[in-house]
């Protein structure tokens, strides 16, 4: 393509053109130089180069309304080494066709093409925009995040979907106000930069707007669907005014919000939990691995004759900086991360290994049995009783000898899978016991069906129980329905006298507790056997 060009002479103030070629006239860059547009916008950058020693110069020029404007690469040269010579060639290269399909790419990659909001980087740019220092408090990001949205794209189509998403951002843009930007951040998650009037309120105002205009069920082919939202909230005031540290916090604030089930504000706290969280993860991970785990073994008695009929297992970890920490803390760390099961997995072998060792010690089976806790995230993800026959054949040890604690939860969560999986560790022998009874969710018509052979009655019922009229009643009825089941009882919690008695009046069959003893050492709980049982 033919480049426009001049000679342009300077005479004192004023510029005159020596020469323009055709292609300079063609693009409407004048043949007068007192009326072109290349004079009089660039005049100032024209004198700078003359009174310069430069022979070379690039600069970029726009030129145009906002509708037509052209975009110039502009080259001013001159001879070399010729002082006081004011006259020089003023090339133009038109970048417009370039720049405008930049442009066009660049409003693509930051444009969701479904909805047509910015997308997750488009939204990042708008917060970089927004947030400058000084100013960072006047905003806020909310991210909304829909619930069951997977659902309808597996049971009514994708297109059904794309349709569900399109309504909701209509509904949502509705919501806000003029200044406020709507953009979807992926599949099921949209986000919003506020502008704060009157503080933080104004965001939980706007999350209220939202919430009512999501509460009428869309409608989709023949189907009326309700979509629920999980909303969090990061506000500028608590950003250091990085764009994308605040987007991130309203994504950590809605996760806390769907746990909630109300809106959330991220706050540092918060996050230096979850922080600490991914630490202790780590390091728990390396535990694992070198074996620095140990099993402690707490009694349960025959409220009856006082004698010891098992031990539960339970883990106990000491990190690498000497703290004991609680399983309490790091078992839902474990659950979260995948972590359970290698854990669920030496748990069960080390309980093995430990009821040999017993064994071995007495010369014969020691008299007790030991309880191992399943948790529900192993049960889904581990197949149990491959597992817990590879325990049991690798320690000699028959499945009569372990008895394995589920939570109502754990059953809950896939009651047909459970079924089949606590039938394949009856026919190993195992003694099942439900674990944390009348805490959960019970579904009398699941504990007549499933092979559980005993109950545990949370220590919530128990401790206190005696001052108590309405625990009283609970344990009472947990008790006989399990006789009416056929099922044993162990009542947890246990730390008096009075206490034990009361049970084993009541018809409860075991129990558990400090009055017994706290969890033990391995060595320990063998020592207590022969002293309670001998």
């Amino acid at each position: 393509m033919p480049i426009p060009a001049a000679v342009i002479e300077r005479r004192g103030r004023d510029f005159e053109f020596e020469a323009v070629n055709r292609p300079f006239r063609l693009a409407g860059l004048g043949t007068i130089a007192s009326e072109s547009p290349v004079v009089r916008l660039l005049g100032p950058h024209l004198r700078r180069f003359f009174e310069s020693d430069q022979t070379h110069q690039e600069i970029n020029w726009q030129f145009g309304d906002e509708v037509d404007c052209r975009y110039f690469r502009v080259m001013f040269a001159r001879r070399a080494n010729v002082r006081g010579l004011d006259r020089a060639l003023v090339s133009l290269i038109d970048q417009t066709a370039e720049l405008r399909t930049e442009q066009s790419l660049r409003r693509e990659m930051m444009t969701d093409s479904l909805t047509g909001l910015p997308n997750r980087a488009g939204f990042s740019d708008e917060v970089e925009a927004a947030l400058s220092p000084g100013t960072a408090a006047d905003y806020a990001v909310l991210v909304v995040n829909l619930d069951r949205f997977s659902r309808v794209n597996a049971c009514m189509g994708g297109l059904a979907g794309d349709e569900l998403l399109i309504s909701v951002a209509r509904r949502l843009k509705g919501a806000l106000r003029g200044r406020d930007i709507l953009a979807r951040l992926n599949g099921d998650e949209f986000g919003v930069l506020l502008v704060l009037d009157d503080g933080p309120n104004d965001a939980l105002h706007v999350a209220k707007r939202i919430q009512a205009a999501l509460a009428n069920p869309f409608r989709l082919s023949d189907f009326e669907i309700r979509v629920d939202c999980a909303i969090g909230i990061a506000l500028g005031s608590d950003n250091d005014g990085d764009s994308e540290d605040l987007v991130r916090n309203a994504q950590f604030a809605v996760k806390r919000s769907k746990q909630s089930s109300r809106t959330e504000t991220y706050h540092t706290h918060a996050f230096d939990i979850a922080r600490e969280q991914f630490g202790m993860e780590t390091e728990l991970r390396r535990a694992i691995e070198e074996g620095a785990l140990s099993l402690y073994f707490q009694p349960i008695c025959d409220l009856a004759t006082g004698r010891i009929t098992s031990f539960e297992a339970l883990a106990r970890w000491t990190n690498e900086d000497g703290v004991s920490l609680s399983p309490n803390d790091f078992i839902p760390v474990a659950e979260e991360s995948g972590l359970i099961v290698p854990l669920g997995r030496w748990a069960m072998d080390e309980a093995a290994r430990t009821l040999a060792a017993w064994d071995a010690q007495a010369g014969g089976d020691c008299g007790v049995k030991v309880a191992v806790n399943l948790s529900a995230i192993q049960l889904q993800r581990d197949q149990i009783p491959t597992m817990v026959r590879a325990a049991l054949d690798r320690h000699g040890i028959g499945g009569n000898r372990l008895t394995l604690e589920l939570t109502e939860s754990a059953i809950v969560t896939d009651p047909d899978r459970i079924t089949q999986t606590m039938k394949a560790l009856k026919d190993l022998g195992t003694t099942l016991a439900m674990d944390d009874f009348g805490t959960g969710y019970s579904n009398l018509a699941y504990l007549q069906k499933l092979p559980i052979d005993l109950l545990k009655i949370d220590r919530s019922f128990v401790s206190g129980m005696l001052a108590d009229r309405d625990k009283v009643a609970i344990v009472r009825a947990i008790l006989s329905l399990a006789q009416a089941l056929g099922m044993q009882t162990t009542a947890e919690g246990i730390e008096t006298n009075e206490l034990a008695q009361t049970l084993a009046a009541l018809g409860c069959t075991y129990g558990q507790g400090f009055l017994y003893a706290r969890p033990l050492a391995q060595s320990e709980a063998y020592s207590l056997i022969g002293q309670r049982n001998g």
